[in-house]
């Protein structure tokens, strides 16, 4: 069944890039925004990524945690980091799920059913402390950034 607003997000252990969460733990009282991304290296992925970093500090003055997810493994995430931090001039200052599985990309029903290669699409769920979802945006990875 689809996820709708007002659902209790759906919780999951993952492997970060920070170490292993559990999601409503690591979430605590906080509000949250979960978002997706189609694949590591890519160059709207990158810049996405690096304006979350810059922009971090503001969700914290707010009381907001950031995580991102793709699909690729933690090793290319790693990888990856290095690349957002030169070429966007930051640090990544959040953690980011590896999800090769695929399995918190389908229980937030990220998978975009028209991709070839079964990426994720581009999705943002905005999580109130209660653990409610309170937003969600989920778009093809071909249309673009968000």
């Amino acid at each position: 069944m689809a996820l709708r607003l007002g659902d209790t997000a759906p919780d999951f252990t993952a492997e970060t890039t920070e170490g292993p969460i559990r999601f409503h733990d690591w979430l605590g009282g906080s509000w949250g925004v979960l978002f997706s991304h189609p694949k590591d290296y890519t160059p709207v992925c990158t810049t996405e990524l690096g304006k979350v970093s810059k922009i971090k500090k503001d969700f914290d003055k707010r009381g907001v945690k950031v995580i991102g997810l793709s699909v690729d493994p933690l090793d290319s995430h790693k990888g990856w980091i290095n690349d957002i931090n030169e070429t966007q001039k930051t640090k990544v200052n959040f953690p980011m799920i590896g999800d090769p599985e695929r399995k918190t990309a389908v229980l937030y029903d990220m998978l975009d059913p028209t991709s070839k290669d079964n990426l994720t699409a581009r999705s943002v769920f905005v999580i109130s402390p209660d653990k409610k979802i309170k937003l969600m945006i989920t778009y093809p990875a071909s249309t673009g950034r968000n």
